[in-house]
């Protein structure tokens, strides 16, 4: 049995989850797998994604997967990153289809025509370091911030974001240039937009902080 399964299904940055997970957790059992068991059995998940929601949607099923991630999202401790953040939530407008439902919300695009404070027109896909506020929702600092600054930089490369009207969902949040939420947690469950794998010595941070933590 693994002390960590990182879902495979053909669409992440699978080789720099492994590689920072190795180098958070060197005493500890990672497995990168497709094989719904070895994720049922694993003490902890990581959910990763990059690429398009229908593309992801579709290999995870191909793979047989959905069942074992849903469980290991209700019952384990579990990160979703990226990809893997959008879809757990209800409905994306990316393909106009259905996410797994685990969260309530949806995953909606960036405006076309984007603009900052100065009238500089932004790039979407929004790519690169942004400053990620911990906290929007809840009244108490989650497990995982532990030893991350307030207003710390992280990686992000994505088109879409997720809106949902649980606020107490809401973990972090950061703005491009209007706010979106960019972190989510509910029990045993956390899940960001950003790539903690690629953000250097916070991204560590944080997911050191996962694979101590014991969610109640």
């Amino acid at each position: 049995m693994a002390d960590i399964a990182v879902v495979d299904y053909g669409m992440g940055n699978l080789r720099s989850v492994h590689q920072a997970l190795r180098k958070v957790a060197p005493d500890a059992s990672i497995v990168v797998t497709d094989d719904p068991c070895v994720v049922a059995q694993a003490t902890r998940v990581v959910f990763p994604g990059q690429g398009a929601m229908p593309d992801c949607m579709r290999e995870m099923d191909a793979r047989g997967l959905r069942t074992a991630v849903l469980e290991a999202a209700k019952s384990k401790p579990f990160l979703g990153i990226c990809i893997g953040l959008q879809m757990l939530f209800e409905h994306s407008a990316e393909g106009d289809i259905p996410g797994l439902g685990v969260l309530p919300g949806r995953v909606v695009r960036f405006a076309a025509h984007l603009r900052d404070e100065r009238g500089v027109k932004l790039k979407v896909p929004h790519m690169g370091w942004n400053q990620v506020h911990q906290g929007c929702g809840s009244a108490h600092e989650h497990p995982l911030w532990q030893g991350i600054a307030q207003d710390a930089r992280f990686y992000f490369v994505h088109s879409y974001y997720v809106q949902t009207d649980d606020a107490q969902l809401v973990q972090a949040g950061s703005s491009y240039p209007q706010p979106f939420t960019c972190a989510v947690a509910r029990g045993n469950l956390f899940a960001v937009q950003f790539h903690p794998e690629k953000s250097a010595r916070d991204g560590l941070r944080l997911l050191k902080n996962f694979v101590n933590w014991n969610p109640v």
